[in-house]
């Protein structure tokens, strides 16, 4: 049984510092490793303040991107970068907070712990809500406002 693992080397080499590498699987089309700021999908390095969420299922990890965009990547032995993705995610949310707007819905407030240690806020509208429509920008933009007040963030 060996005690220590080693990391292989392009797993080493993919990583940019300061980034530490926590875990790693090997994926279809290179490695998939969770650092301790941001995880790497082949050549596509996501900061955690970036993922929204990672959803694991039969057909592998799939990272779904503050912005909307999925990323799938089939792993057949994931080893411990599901868990790590997930606690990653999590420890990066500062708040979540919803907050309606008018009677068609609401939009979710969320902070994240961005790479430089500073906060970065992400507007989540509902479903069927224009997050382009100025009135309800305006509104959103109050209640971001109210929440940067109330947690001091």
């Amino acid at each position: 049984m060996r005690l220590f693992h080693r990391t292989p080397a392009e797993v080493r080499a993919a990583v940019v510092p300061p980034d530490r590498v926590l875990t790693y699987a090997q994926g279809p089309d290179g490695y998939v490793i969770a650092t301790d700021r941001a995880l790497y999908l082949g050549e596509t390095r996501l900061p955690w303040s970036g993922i929204d969420r990672g959803l694991w299922g039969e057909e592998g990890l799939t990272v779904v991107t503050t912005d909307g965009r999925e990323h799938r990547v089939p792993l057949p032995e994931p080893g411990r970068v599901p868990e790590a993705v997930r606690e990653r995610v999590v420890s990066s949310i500062l708040v979540s907070q919803y907050v309606p707007l008018d009677a068609r819905g609401g939009v979710r407030l969320v902070a994240r712990r961005g790479e430089d240690g500073e906060a970065v806020w992400d507007l989540g509208f509902d479903a069927g809500l224009d997050g382009s429509d100025p009135g309800l920008r305006a509104l959103a933009e109050q209640a971001l406002e109210g929440a940067r007040r109330s947690f001091g963030i």
